[in-house]
């Protein structure tokens, strides 16, 4: 069984919601392709990528707004 490492979306300020979202976008990607070796190898070709880099931020974007939800926009 997988360990647990996501028990909760919630977060107490927005810059650690946007730290949780960033760490979203890191875990998909070593999901997506597990090998460490070649993730190394294929961020020489995306460092460079204006295009690629926006597609990141993009992802990120996309979970903070997941997040930011969970959070109900950290409103009291």
């Amino acid at each position: 069984m997988a360990e647990t490492w996501l028990p909760t979306l919630k977060t107490a300020t927005p810059q650690e919601g946007f730290e949780l979202a960033t760490k979203l976008a890191r875990i998909g990607v070593k999901v997506t392709q597990p090998s460490a070796e070649l993730r190394d190898k294929l961020r020489a070709a995306y460092e460079q990528d204006t295009a690629q880099l926006i597609a990141s931020s993009h992802v990120i974007a996309t979970h903070f707004q997941t997040v930011a939800a969970a959070n109900n926009y950290w409103r009291d």
